[in-house]
């Protein structure tokens, strides 16, 4: 069962919520006991939260042109590496080595948020986030996740807007 908490304190948060924290604005915090045998993080968080899988969004990591790059897409679909491509204005993507990825966000696996990572990486967040109030995407670590508007994470990310998720 999913224990839900407003604003997080800055002490003992993840960088995610001490980010979030820090800009002053409104998220609701989501944990949940994560569960290592579940085959998909994204798929856990919506039921262990009791949300659609269309509302939650994981975060990936693909290489555009030699640059790494975040798209955030929900976890009901998958990511289209030729829109993410275009999306940016480069021509090929892949997914990114999962060590680099981790070294880079200062996350692990299953836990990578697009929020208050090591070094900032450039972002995409699918356009079908703009049909929801709130969206959830993690907030630094598996089991916990961080809910806010779509507007808040472009604003903070600096994210682009474009149509990067396959149903």
């Amino acid at each position: 069962m999913a224990k839900k908490q407003k604003k997080q304190p800055q002490s003992g948060g993840t960088p995610a919520t001490v980010a979030l924290t820090a800009a002053g604005v409104d998220f609701t915090v989501h944990s949940y006991d994560h569960d290592p045998a579940h085959p998909s993080y994204g798929e856990e968080a919506a039921e262990a939260m009791g949300v659609s899988p269309d509302r939650v969004f994981k975060t990936l990591v693909a290489d555009v042109d030699g640059a790494l790059t975040v798209a955030v897409v929900p976890v009901s679909g998958s990511l289209d590496l030729k829109a993410l491509a275009a999306a940016v204005g480069g021509k090929r993507a892949a997914m990114a080595d999962p060590a680099l990825a981790e070294r880079t966000t200062g996350y692990v696996r299953g836990g990578i948020s697009p929020l208050g990572q090591r070094k900032r990486l450039r972002t995409v967040l699918d356009d079908s986030a703009e049909a929801h109030a709130t969206i959830c995407v993690s907030a630094g670590r598996r089991g916990l996740e961080v809910e806010l508007a779509p507007g808040v994470l472009v604003q903070l990310t600096e994210a682009v807007l474009a149509p990067v998720g396959r149903g």
